[in-house]
């Protein structure tokens, strides 16, 4: 055991140990070690040509923001330990004025999360080491161009120093030395820069550059353990659902160096296509570059392709190893690598972040190949982003312009008006716009722009840029590297060529190929892959709950059974009710003043109503289908109460006749007789059952006639009545008993014996803790979660996300919003007792959600781990909640 070893385990003793070199580190521990420090120390321990190096620990991490932005004091002194083995084994010393070695510090979060924290490079080098570099190297422009990078990203990362004023150095010498390009600067050229960046970062830090190494290295691991908490990171946590203690590891590795000459390089590559899963190496390259230059997109790269003709050799090595990590990892890989004088590297890999779609064939596509088991496969796949399966595309560009054509890094099609910048992005769409976010590169600053905007189109930047990678993540289309795009800032406007567009036009993008149009086009929906479908069916044999839709009309029906839907969980009757032809007859009857006229309008109804009855029970033959009876308030049906008056005195300046005038004063009378304080609590649901009983008779012999016609026709009718907003036992007995009359009747005037059940939705609180009473005249139970939710927590759904939900979600007052994803402790405890409750009443009892929680995965499994029969959701939802409900069981079986 050398000294260094025997220091380091007395030293082992008296304090936990945060440190670990590559080959020493259990890759095992991904919590601590995190992605990028697990996956270095597997590839090192695997033999792959990874540059040497070492991690510190998520707990020192944790540790730094206990103590308050401090390292603790015995953390430097295991760095400074690990430092001298890294100089040991790559054979340099760090700061030395003859071998020096540099380092990169990079962050490792256990939960991959590209381009949200940050990375310092070429650490080490000072005035004195840059010379070092300089002739061991040969290459004097190479040197100083290093340094220049380093001092530039130092203040940066370190201080926030914008970039703009050392890219105005680098600018200011390419126009006073005639070069076009960084690499046409001389060595002396490049001396000039760093002696103007020094002055820059002295300036705008207020003390000079740190030339003792050690001094650097402490800052940097200090603002890679800061960035865990910066703007752009909290916004990706909470879009992700990251939990803020986990921390970021810290790696630091021996510089290799891609920018040392034409034989140099630096890439990513993907083992598979990350945006269509095809398996094939997917990636770009830039000569004679440092890897940052490639994820931030200020150069265009190269197609991983070229890279065989110019580099053959070193392309079979890549291929070999990503297909060596992708058989090992048995998932896809994203791979970034550098290439130093012809040998290629390695410098970090993890499960490459794709888009549905291609998830989607990768897992499909790796079962068959052997590498997965089916269940397996579903694990692989995110079904929250399922939904970018059914993304939308322009469904014709004939009669459109094309604006300019870039590459296609992320699925899809969209249309916006143009932006210029994340926070107008932000603005206007929170004003009910649709924007594209049109930027020169994106950066993680911009990512709540990319949030808000529909799609993103960039100037520079390929398919592995921050723009490609975190559109992918997030299903938005994008569009980037339109090199022939001229962004002019100043004037709020883009140009290609002759056309130009101003701030607020519109474009349509196309992020399947590539393809900027000029002006609005038509989107299309998308239709499932096989792959999909392969998938789904894995998932319907591991599912326990079923999925049925929400489906309000025939045509709802027909879709939701192409998407695989069960039946009807919740078809919404007072949708009926509103196409042109039949407002007016519903007007009619809210306008009765007795119970006659009501009725007699009510008559019309009828026939319209049995028509769409009838139709549904036919596509969904044999499939349960669930029917609930009106529901929202009346005043719904008239025009609102402002109209109806400007209306009225416009009638009567223009000299109307008396009757238009009536009719529309009459309305007036009855809007503002049915207007009330808070609708939502109001004469609805059932309460307009026990008020207007012919309502609910129209509807309910409607429905039993429509099945009595589909059954006389060999349709299997599965039906179920559900009774809305119900408060007590008694305000359901009432209802059951008459609809039960009213469906006898029916029956017995048409000779049919139709089988029906009658439910209740439970969405007010009071029938949720009375469940049990409830539960002996109801045969089921829907959860109707969106009302629960509003009436638990007492938020009027429409001001609360357009007034202050974002409010309590910066201030983690909410973690998500209840509206999306159930609020397990509030309202799904309301839930748990009502099922507990009720089937304690009726052991039979049949039990639902049928709110738009239905199609959300995460609620998904909290309806898994409570044993409910069903959810029902939107029908382009299904294929979402089959695969989430899969997984609910695969999760529920593995801790069960």
């Amino acid at each position: 055991m050398g000294r260094i070893d025997e220091v380091a385990a007395q030293e082992q003793k008296a304090h936990p140990i945060w440190v670990y070199a590559f080959d020493q580190a259990d890759p095992g521990e991904r919590a601590r070690l995190g992605g990028k420090g697990a996956n270095l120390a597997q590839m090192v321990q695997w033999g792959l040509p990874v540059p040497p190096g070492f991690t510190i620990t998520t707990e020192a991490c944790q540790a730094f923001w206990e103590q308050g932005e401090r390292l603790p004091d015995f953390l430097l002194g295991d760095v400074s330990m690990a430092m001298l083995r890294l100089e040991r084994a790559a054979g340099k010393r760090f700061g030395d004025a003859f071998q020096p070695l540099l380092v990169s510090v990079r962050s490792g979060a256990p939960v991959s999360m590209p381009g949200m924290m940050d990375t310092i490079l070429n650490l080490g080098l000072n005035d004195s080491t840059v010379r070092a570099l300089a002739h061991q190297s040969q290459n004097p422009a190479f040197a100083y161009d290093s340094y220049r990078r380093l001092v530039q990203m130092f203040a940066n990362v370190v201080f926030q120093v914008p970039l703009d004023p050392f890219e105005h150095v680098l600018q200011s010498a390419k126009a006073r030395h005639d070069c076009k390009r960084d690499l046409d600067l001389s060595a002396d050229a490049w001396k000039e820069v760093v002696a103007t960046c020094l002055r820059v970062y002295a300036d705008r830090v207020g003390e000079p550059f740190p030339q003792d190494v050690h001094t650097q290295l402490r800052l940097a691991i200090e603002a890679v353990f800061r960035s865990w908490r910066s703007q752009r990171a909290i916004v990706y946590h909470k879009l992700h659902g990251i939990a803020e203690d986990l921390g970021t590891a810290v790696n630091v590795q021996a510089m290799v160096f891609g920018n040392m000459g034409e034989d140099s390089g630096t890439g990513v590559i993907f083992t598979r296509h990350p945006a269509t899963g095809e398996r094939a190496l997917f990636g770009e390259f830039l000569v004679n570059a440092q890897g940052e230059e490639v994820v931030a997109g200020t150069r265009t790269p190269q197609p991983i392709a070229e890279l065989a003709v110019k580099m053959p050799g070193v392309y079979r090595a890549l291929s070999k190893v990503a297909h060596q990590l992708e058989t090992r990892f048995r998932d896809m890989q994203d791979v970034e690598f550098t290439v130093e004088r012809g040998r290629l590297y390695v410098l970090q890999t993890r499960n490459g972040k794709r888009t549905a779609q291609a998830a989607v064939k990768i897992a499909i596509d790796m079962v068959h190949e052997g590498l997965i088991q089916p269940q397996e496969a579903l694990l692989r796949v995110d079904a929250q982003h399922l939904r970018q399966l059914l993304y939308r595309r322009l469904e014709s560009t004939t009669s459109l312009t094309v604006l300019t054509k870039g590459l296609p890094a992320s699925p899809g099609a969209a249309i916006g008006r143009i932006v210029f910048d994340a926070d107008t992005a932000v603005h206007w769409a929170a004003r009910g716009e649709r924007v594209i976010l049109v930027r020169p590169e994106t950066t993680p600053e911009d990512i709540h722009g990319v949030l808000a905007a529909e799609g993103v189109v960039t100037m520079h930047g390929g398919m592995t840029s921050h723009a490609a990678v975190v559109a992918r993540g997030i299903g938005k289309p994008a569009v980037c590297g339109c090199d022939d795009l001229r962004i002019e800032l100043a004037q709020r406007s883009v140009c290609v060529g002759e056309a130009t567009l101003q701030e607020g036009d519109w474009v349509s993008i196309d992020g399947g190929t590539g393809t900027v149009f000029i002006g609005q086009g038509t989107l299309a929906e998308a239709q499932m892959a096989q792959e999909l479908n392969e998938l789904l069916a894995i998932a319907d044999q591991v599912r326990r709950l079923r999925v049925r839709a929400n489906a309000d009309t025939p045509e709802d029906a027909r879709r939701a059974r192409e998407f695989g839907a069960e039946g009807i969980g919740l078809c919404r009757t007072e949708h009926m009710f509103l196409s042109p032809a039949r407002v007016p007859l519903v007007q009619r009857m809210i306008l009765a003043t007795q119970s006659s006229e009501r009725k007699a309008a009510l008559d019309e109804l009828l026939p319209l109503q049995v028509a769409d009855f009838t139709e549904i029970f036919r596509t969904m033959d044999g499939l349960p289908v669930t029917i609930r009876l009106l529901d929202p308030p009346l005043h719904e049906f008239l025009p609102r109460e402002e109209e109806l008056a400007t209306r009225l005195e416009q009638l009567r300046t223009q000299g109307a006749s008396t009757n238009e005038i009536d009719k529309v004063e009459q309305l007036l009378r009855q809007a503002r007789y049915l207007r009330e304080a808070n609708p939502m609590m109001g004469l609805r649901g059932s309460r307009l059952g026990i008020v207007y009983p012919e309502i609910y008779d129209m509807q309910m012999e409607a429905i039993v006639t429509a099945a009595a016609q589909a059954m006389k026709s060999g349709i299997h009718v599965e039906l179920e009545i559900m009774l809305p907003l119900i408060g007590s036992t008694k305000e359901l007995r009432l209802l059951r008993e008459r609809m039960e009359q009213v469906g006898q009747a029916v029956m017995e005037q048409l000779g049919v014996a139709v089988d029906f059940r009658i439910g209740t939705m439970i969405e007010v609180p009071r029938a949720a803790l009375t469940a049990d009473e409830i539960a002996e005249d109801a045969s089921f139970f829907s959860f109707g979660t969106n009302d629960l939710t509003q009436m638990t927590f007492a938020f009027s759904r429409d001001d609360a996300e357009g007034k202050f939900l974002n409010v309590y979600f910066d201030r983690d007052i909410l973690s998500s919003n209840p509206f999306e994803t159930l609020d397990t402790r509030g309202v799904g405890r309301l839930i748990q007792w009502a099922v507990e409750s009720g089937k304690s009443r009726r052991p039979d009892l049949k039990t639902g959600v049928c709110g738009e929680h239905g199609g959300d995965p995460a609620s998904i499994a909290f309806c898994e781990e409570l044993g409910l029969d069903y959810v029902s959701c939107s029908p382009f939802r299904i294929p979402v909640a089959r695969i989430a409900a899969a997984q609910a069981a695969l999760e529920r079986k593995r801790i069960g």
